[in-house]
């Protein structure tokens, strides 16, 4: 009934012929979001934009330029020979078609991957398809861009049934307070989402309405403490900007949103477990989660090129809402918490700071987040104990020329991620980033992460090199991902084996291109899982060194963008 739904009003939209100024660029669209950020740094778009609130509005980066072919020496083709923009004779409504995107990825092995929107950890193969259309009225905008998702969802070994009694207790003492399900069920999982769609007013520099779209927020460009493109987008109510606000003291930029947050109805585990016959999972509460967030990003006109920011969420159970101030904890003063195990005000909260500093001469960019999870202190508490629940995101990325005639560069990037927590007694009390005790799915919506991707207690190590020319991209990437060491720390404090860490050490192989109206994407990428699931098999007499339950996984991704 949802897919009639949606097809209908697809096919209502799609009569009323209406070139639009005010379409989003998705986060995560490929090749074409991240080359409007290379360009920055060339010069060649605007240097006020800050970059640290996604959805991008092209048309106020670059208004000279198609949002969709920004790269201005690229010939536009028009391969279907269809008609891209149009308008309703004698109205003022006018629109455009959206690129149509196809997007695969296949994980050989076990579910390995982040910021990839309404994708779910899966092995084997599935497929995104994605199609639009935007309307235009006046100030009233309408975009309707909606996903459809197959995936095989394969079975894998998860977490080791060899493991001890305890370990998976241990297990489930943090997962029964996050919404990660290791699976999303047995067998093919298909569904629609609304997708990248949303209806917006707009006025001047502002636009308030209602949308679905995913969020991205901070400088991070492989993840983000707060908001990123991992689960999928949610509905939410929005009043942000278009494009910079030019103040006495600098421009801001900023977004305000309240949002409904929907829980997988999965599992930690499959199949679950017990111990000493009791049920180790929990079930988590059916109730719906309201999100509000905030993130207010200001560029100083003293120094050109620094962007200081400031972000923050908070979520609680629709039934515990009980007026403004619940709806907008943003701007109510914190609580402390008079008990270890006290709910937080019945809500879960998380803020950070950031900064990104844009270096256009220099072809270069560095950017820092740092950020407190379910921080109930005061200020004082904050200068002594700042490390306390902290996380943070640390990079740099450098164009270097390499043919300068041909407009080629080298570019180098490198990321830093570190989510694990540093204070052994939260280690133990099972307090991570993104997990709750009061709201038991955590920091999540269906089933996914909607910070940084690589989840709870994580840590990550990107060095990307490549080679680019306008939209094109041929590059390698390598990382070390450090899967839950929080968990690590809890499960096995006992001992505190070091050879146990669940380390993946990756080497991957990137390629954008475009040709005509098509953007091509891929990535081939080999995954080393050491001690995968964190197990170690070792039997009495061998060597202290020994091999662990180590896995190895291919994961390929491969897309088209067609581009009307």
């Amino acid at each position: 009934m949802k897919m009639l739904k949606l097809s209908f009003i697809c096919a209502l939209v799609a009569f009323v012929q209406f070139g639009a100024t005010a379409q989003t660029l998705p986060v995560g669209t490929p090749a074409l979001e991240d080359y409007y950020r290379r360009a920055q740094l060339l010069g060649a778009t605007d240097s006020s934009v800050s970059f640290t609130v996604r959805p991008l509005f092209p048309n106020y980066i670059n208004k000279k330029a198609n949002p969709f072919y920004p790269d201005t020496t690229e010939h536009q083709y028009n391969m279907l020979n269809a008609k891209r923009t149009w308008k309703l004779t004698n109205t003022n409504i006018k629109g455009v078609f959206l690129p149509l995107s196809v997007q695969t990825q296949f994980n050989s092995d076990h579910p390995y991957g982040w910021n990839d929107g309404s994708m779910i950890p899966a092995k084997g193969l599935q497929t995104l398809f994605s199609v639009g259309i935007f309307a235009q009225y006046g100030p009233l905008t309408i975009q309707l861009k909606p996903e459809f998702l197959i995936a095989a969802n394969s079975d894998f070994e998860n977490f080791n049934k060899n493991s001890y009694d305890v370990i998976f207790a241990r297990y489930y003492d943090i997962y029964n307070n996050i919404d990660l399900p290791v699976q999303f069920g047995k067998g093919e999982y298909d569904k629609a989402y609304w997708g990248q769609s949303s209806i917006r007013l707009n006025y001047k520099s502002l636009s308030f309405g209602l949308s679905t779209e995913n969020l991205w927020w901070g400088p991070g460009i492989r993840n983000s403490l707060l908001m990123s493109n991992t689960a999928p987008g949610f509905l939410h109510v929005t009043l942000n900007t278009l494009r910079p606000l030019q103040t006495p003291i600098g421009s801001f930029e900023g977004q305000l949103i309240g949002g409904k947050l929907s829980n997988s109805g999965y599992a930690p585990l499959t199949p679950d477990h017990s111990y000493f016959g009791t049920d180790l999972y929990i079930p988590k509460p059916n109730d719906w989660r309201y999100l509000a967030g905030i993130i207010l990003t200001w560029q100083p006109k003293w120094i050109p090129g620094l962007f200081l920011g400031f972000d923050q969420s908070s979520q609680t159970y629709g039934k515990d809402l009980n007026g403004i101030r619940d709806y907008l904890p943003l701007f109510a003063p914190v609580k402390k918490v008079g008990a270890p195990d006290e709910a937080i005000n019945k809500q879960d909260q998380r803020s950070s700071l950031f900064m990104r500093w844009l270096w256009t001469q220099e072809h270069a960019e560095i950017y820092f987040e740092f950020g407190h999870n379910n921080y109930t202190g005061d200020l004082t508490q904050a200068l002594l104990s700042p490390e306390n629940s902290r996380a943070y995101i640390f990079g740099i990325r450098k164009l270097l020329p390499f043919n300068t005639a041909r407009n080629e560069n080298i570019m180098v990037s490198v990321e830093v991620t570190q989510l694990q927590e540093n204070n052994i007694s939260k280690i133990k009390d099972g307090d991570e980033w993104y997990t709750s005790k009061g709201i038991r799915q955590g920091y999540t919506n269906l089933g996914e992460v909607l910070g940084a991707g690589i989840g709870p207690g994580a840590n990550l190590q990107s060095v990307d090199i490549s080679w680019v020319k306008g939209l094109k991209k041929i590059g390698l990437q390598f990382e070390r991902y450090i899967h839950n060491n929080d968990f690590y720390y809890y499960a096995y404090y006992d001992s505190y084996d070091f050879r146990r860490h669940w380390v993946d050490l990756s080497i991957a192989a990137n390629y954008e291109w475009n040709f005509k109206n098509l953007i091509v994407n891929a990535k081939l990428q080999g995954i080393k899982s050491l001690n995968y699931q964190w197990y170690l098999r070792q039997n009495p007499g061998d060597p202290y060194f020994v091999n662990g339950a180590n896995a190895f996984n291919l994961q390929v991704q491969a897309g088209v963008t067609y581009r009307f």
